[in-house]
């Protein structure tokens, strides 16, 4: 038997997972579980992080977490709990297969457009760390991480992906035409890469690009790996071209802990009337059981799944209305009473089971990653973000006082916008303005020297931020104001 922990979730969360564990108790998958206390409820008992210690214990020890969907409070300031489980356990992958399923009609399926995308996710890293500032009462500012490591562990793992499923193609999507330093960097790393699978086809694509694409050829796509933010949104994208979240499973993977889960909300509306579909807490699960090597068993479970769909079985979100719509309970003791059956379109064969044994290291101390090849790092200038009403010119008067030879005033932006010198009057402002110091070519400064000035500003503006302008292997990484 493999032990896994299960966390019921909020809402439709017990019903579902109930359902989805009788069909696995059904097909004699050789699970046992440990449950654990996650979700709304246990925030609510006082938990900030939304879990109890016994059941981050647990879970470190087992290695493997089965999901239902989970609410996070609203305006308690606390964290969502669905980001906090895969942050703390750097699940840095998250995968979700959308694929045609027939019964569930759309306008493609409808037009006999099949669908297989497979969206692979950076899970941990971008906006998704929340970090975040006000700096003036009209100016908020979000801190938007991408490294380097995580972007080559999420790369990496789609390209093995692509490799396991015999994919045509594999598409990088970014944004890096603008946000040239982050998404560049991760550009980047999928270019150097896919010099590692030279048999799998390899593309990018601009993210605008790929969503005008994708809703009118998405047949063309195959595996596509994305920043977290653009992934998070693509994939919902996805999830409408083949019936919904609730088609729409979700696998998020780490070298140690993996979280399987649907990727729908809580539907409290709906909470406590056995009318909610499993189908994707049952697609979730039967990724997890192939992670796990039970790959006949998930096999089997998803044939009957799929031949369930074919007959025209329903619940109520889904389906032809003219067939009354099943609850959850009756809907997944159809799928039990179908074992055996094979569906008419996409069949899944497997090989016999082949358990995997989860050993989840005991760590005494947290890994870091870091690129093999570190840069040779020199300081190049600073950003001052101050907080002021004053007009570009008056505040250039005041910071060219401390311009030096070593570090020269070189320009004001505004919302990213070069104000001064130059620029244009028809630009509107807002309280929060940058002030650029750069050394020149050959001209080298310490810290010392931007504390210094920052200490002679001080007296001078409300300073909000700072950020030091850096050079590696004498590159500029920092990027120019806009008209600059």
């Amino acid at each position: 038997m493999i032990e896994i922990a299960v966390a019921k979730g909020d809402g439709i969360g017990p019903e579902i997972m109930e359902a989805v564990l009788d069909i696995f108790k059904a097909a004699e998958a050789p699970l046992q579980y440990e449950f654990v206390e996650m979700g709304k409820w246990v925030f609510d008992k006082g938990f900030g992080n939304g879990m109890t210690p016994e059941a981050k214990t647990t879970i470190e020890k087992l290695g493997i977490l089965f999901k239902g969907p989970m609410e996070t409070p609203k305006g308690k300031g606390v964290k969502s709990i669905n980001v906090t489980a895969r942050k703390t356990w750097n699940t840095y992958a998250n995968k979700r297969t959308f694929q045609t399923l027939h019964g569930v009609n759309t306008v493609f399926s409808k037009a006999g457009i099949p669908i297989d995308v497979t969206v692979v996710r950076e899970n941990i890293e971008d906006t998704y760390g929340g970090i975040e500032h006000q700096l003036t009462e009209d100016v908020a500012i979000s801190r938007r991480l991408i490294t380097r490591p995580g972007s080559e562990q999420v790369i990496r793992y789609a390209f093995e992906i692509a490799r396991q499923k015999k994919a045509r193609r594999i598409t990088c999507v970014h944004k890096a035409n603008i946000m040239k330093i982050t998404d560049g960097m991760f550009l980047n790393a999928f270019r150097r890469i896919a010099g590692e699978y030279p048999e799998i086809a390899a593309d990018d694509i601009i993210v605008d690009d790929l969503c005008m694409k994708m809703v009118t050829r998405p047949e063309t796509f195959d595996v596509v790996v994305l920043t977290n933010l653009q992934g998070d949104i693509v994939s919902d994208l996805c999830a409408g071209l083949v019936g919904g979240l609730g088609f729409a499973p979700s696998a998020n993977i780490g070298d140690n802990i993996c979280i399987f889960e649907a990727v729908h909300g809580t539907a409290p509306d709906i909470a406590g009337k056995n009318i909610a579909n499993p189908t994707a807490l049952l697609l979730s699960g039967i990724a997890m059981l192939q992670h796990l090597g039970l790959t006949a068993t998930a096999a089997k479970i998803e044939n009957a799944l799929l031949y369930t769909l074919e007959q025209g079985i329903h619940t109520g979100d889904f389906g032809d209305k003219i067939i009354p719509a099943l609850n959850t309970t009756d809907f997944a003791a159809r799928i039990i009473a179908n074992f055996g059956k094979q569906p008419n379109a996409g069949a899944r064969t497997a090989a016999a089971d082949q358990p995997v044994k989860i050993e989840v290291p005991v760590l005494k101390e947290n890994q870091l990653i870091h690129s093999s090849e570190p840069a040779t790092k020199t300081l190049a200038g600073v950003d001052f973000f101050i907080d002021s009403t004053l007009q570009p010119a008056a505040i250039a008067d005041i910071a060219q006082k401390y311009s030096t030879d070593s570090l020269p005033l070189i320009n004001l932006s505004n919302r990213g916008t070069q104000v001064w010198p130059g620029g244009s009057k028809f630009t509107v402002l807002v309280d929060s303005y940058t002030i650029r110091f750069e050394a020149p070519e050959g001209k080298t400064i310490t810290q010392q020297t931007i504390i210094d000035l920052y200490t002679k500003l001080a007296g001078e503006f409300q300073i909000t931020s700072v950020e030091t302008l850096l050079e590696l292997n004498g590159q500029k990484v920092y990027s120019l104001a806009q008209g600059q």
